[in-house]
């Protein structure tokens, strides 16, 4: 959540053998390969592994230190993109994955939205305060000293909170010598793939804004160093609220509201916020910017809490069909959605900022070798909603509520 730091870090301070625009891959490779292994961490630790839950997230903790440690040795291009793009993200998908399983067991379907949004307000909460952190250790220690103060001190955070979240007891019960097999008729039900691609455009889209706007505010605006950072956290600090306000919205019982209107409200606001902030910045121009980071941060940064309220609908569906289905696995799958999205992604924003660059041709933000990134993202984060296309059935003339 706050590579953009480091990227923007790396235009004045490059000590790195090979491409510097290289860099922009790992902050969606990172979210894409931790997004992407869940489903297989998920499938493993759901029933058969649930004893194994925390020893795994203690591993992914080790893993995690040593892929910090082992870039502050780093000589190459592909060294960063290998530590901190894929070993790091593989040990953190090792504690996430355990522990977000036991904290889905501990809550049902009625309130299992809320539990998953107060979560993730609490991950934006590390991705506001980390961006000033991490710049302030960068100019005061330079890179490697801070991924070994970083190493740390994820070791010492992540132990402590492993600790906090025990393995619900029914996931621990062995009454047969094998484990029930994992419940996948939900794979034959549309609604599964509707959600799963809109989940794909919409991430595709979210990671670019958390990767560049750094260097965008520092190099477009010309904003000092200091604005471009609060720019990150401004980004970040809006989805403290979102997440739980997306997860009640999801799970309200007052005034109910179905998972496909609730993805579309976030989805449709974050695509205007991109098109009509972003896309219309000049230079000097500090404070459409910080519109863009608060509006597209509330309403990008929820969209994830609304995966509660696909689960609830999913579980309902199997209800009717009288069909088994589990939870834990489908929010793996789910997660795995989005990994495809931020890896796509990532790969689609190298080549349209050097595609903007050929084509720039000045005059706001579409003008400016960002043009593409900004169009990109308004495009992706809109069709993040498409699921209610498909409440609606054509015929000849007129649109059908069905």
């Amino acid at each position: 959540m706050s590579y953009g730091v480091f990227q923007e870090y790396f235009t004045s301070n490059w000590i790195f053998n090979g491409s510097q625009g290289a860099t922009g891959v790992i902050g969606t490779t990172t979210n894409g390969v931790m997004y992407l292994s869940m489903p297989f961490l998920f499938a493993l630790f759901t029933k058969r592994w649930a004893r194994y839950r925390q020893t795994a997230a203690f591993c992914g903790t080790i893993l995690t230190c040593l892929s910090f440690l082992l870039s502050s040795f780093g000589t190459e291009t592909w060294h960063l993109i290998a530590t901190q793009g894929v070993l790091a993200a593989l040990g953190c998908a090792l504690i996430y994955s355990p522990t977000t399983l036991s904290l889905g067991e501990w809550f049902t379907n009625s309130n299992r939205a809320v539990a998953y949004g107060v979560v993730l307000s609490c991950k934006n909460i590390i991705g506001s305060t980390c961006p000033f952190l991490l710049r302030s250790m960068l100019d005061t220690y330079g890179f490697r000293t801070t991924m070994r103060i970083w190493a740390a001190v994820v070791g010492g955070t992540s132990i402590l909170a492993i600790f906090l979240i025990p393995a619900h007891p029914s996931s621990l019960l062995t009454n047969t010598p094998r484990a029930r097999m994992i419940p996948l008729a939900f794979l034959h039900h549309r609604t599964f793939y509707i959600y799963s691609v809109a989940i794909i455009l919409q991430s595709c889209g979210y990671g670019i804004p958390q990767t560049y706007l750094n260097t965008y505010a520092h190099e477009v605006t010309l904003l000092s160093q200091t604005s471009a950072t609060l720019l990150l956290t401004l980004f970040n600090i809006p989805g403290i609220a979102s997440s739980s306000f997306f997860g009640y919205l999801s799970d309200n019982k007052r005034f109910p509201l179905s998972a496909t209107t609730v993805t579309s409200i976030s989805a449709v606001c974050s695509a205007l916020s991109a098109f009509l902030f972003w896309g219309l910045t000049s230079q000097g121009s500090m404070a459409l910017l910080v519109l863009f980071s608060i509006t597209f941060g509330f309403f990008a940064g929820g969209y994830s809490a609304t995966w509660g309220g696909v689960i609830n609908e999913l579980e309902s569906e199997a209800a009717q069909r009288n069909e088994a289905i589990d939870t834990g696995m489908l929010y793996g799958l789910l997660n795995g959605a989005r990994g495809v999205g931020y890896v796509s992604g990532g790969l689609a924003g190298v080549a349209l900022l050097k595609a903007g660059g050929e084509t720039a041709i000045g005059g706001f933000g579409y003008g400016t070798p960002y043009g593409p990134l900004i169009l990109f993202t308004g495009l992706s984060s809109v069709f993040g909603g498409w699921g209610l296309l498909w409440r609606w059935k054509k015929v000849p003339g007129l649109l059908r509520w069905v």
